[in-house]
């Protein structure tokens, strides 16, 4: 049966001569596979092949078979064309790092409508905000992609709890006796960067780069405590290098 769906492309592989299986989050279906035929050639009809960059937003006409692995796409077309993104390599790093944070979470193909419009959103933003706001943009991102799967960070930062325990997503008034926590400076920043209620908001939060360094990966570690088929991320010290530059 034909649906059509909106969906982000997270990763193309080629396949036979003029075809590529392309993973894609959907808004519909979660994270799916799909084979799309005749769309790598020399011939101008091909090049649409161009579309199914990752981080590019599609509209999508499907077939879709629950009792099948991988489905087939019948049409696709841009449903956002980015102004700056995929010409900023800053933003093209960052926006990388977000799909490849989206891969090593999405497990199953399951609907998951308010990260899917989460992450649409986050991507049209990124394309036209300024880098104050962007600095920070993979620290509030991960946060907010652990609250979607069910790991909100639980209380705030105040004088009589002022460290983050990340074992347990909380805020508590005494160091745990474990070293998966956060002191109190990066604690309180953490609560910034979560109580943002719109993603413009992360310019007026400052730190440096070593600090944002540090904090990202505490909050991959915060993942990966809590999901416990988490591998390892190859972006990060990309997006560092790059965020430093």
């Amino acid at each position: 049966m034909l649906h059509k769906t909106r969906g982000i492309v997270l990763r193309t592989v080629k396949y036979g001569d003029t075809s590529v299986i392309v993973s894609i989050f959907t808004e519909l279906f979660g994270l799916q596979s799909y084979i799309a035929n005749g769309v790598r050639s020399s011939k101008p009809k091909a090049a649409k092949g161009n579309l199914l960059q990752p981080g590019n937003i599609l509209e999508l006409v499907v077939y879709h078979n629950e009792l099948k692995n991988l489905q087939r796409i019948s049409e696709f077309k841009l449903c956002y064309i980015y102004t700056s993104l995929h010409f900023s390599v800053v933003k093209n790093t960052i926006a990388l790092f977000l799909i490849e944070l989206l891969q090593k979470s999405l497990k199953q193909p399951e609907q998951h409508l308010e990260l899917y419009y989460f992450t649409e959103n986050t991507l049209q933003l990124l394309d036209g905000s300024a880098t104050p706001v962007i600095a920070n943009l993979p620290l509030y991102y991960t946060l907010k992609l652990a609250e979607h799967f069910g790991f909100r960070l639980s209380g705030r930062f105040t004088e009589y709890t002022p460290y983050l325990d990340l074992q347990e997503g909380t805020f508590s008034d005494l160091p745990p006796h474990h070293t998966a926590h956060l002191d109190p400076e990066n604690s309180e920043l953490t609560d910034r960067i979560f109580q943002c209620s719109e993603i413009q908001h992360l310019a007026g939060i400052s730190m440096t780069k070593e600090k944002r360094r540090k904090l990202l990966y505490a909050y991959l570690d915060y993942l990966r405590l809590h999901m416990p088929d988490f591998t390892e991320l190859q972006s990060p010290p990309i997006l560092h290098e790059i965020l430093d530059a």
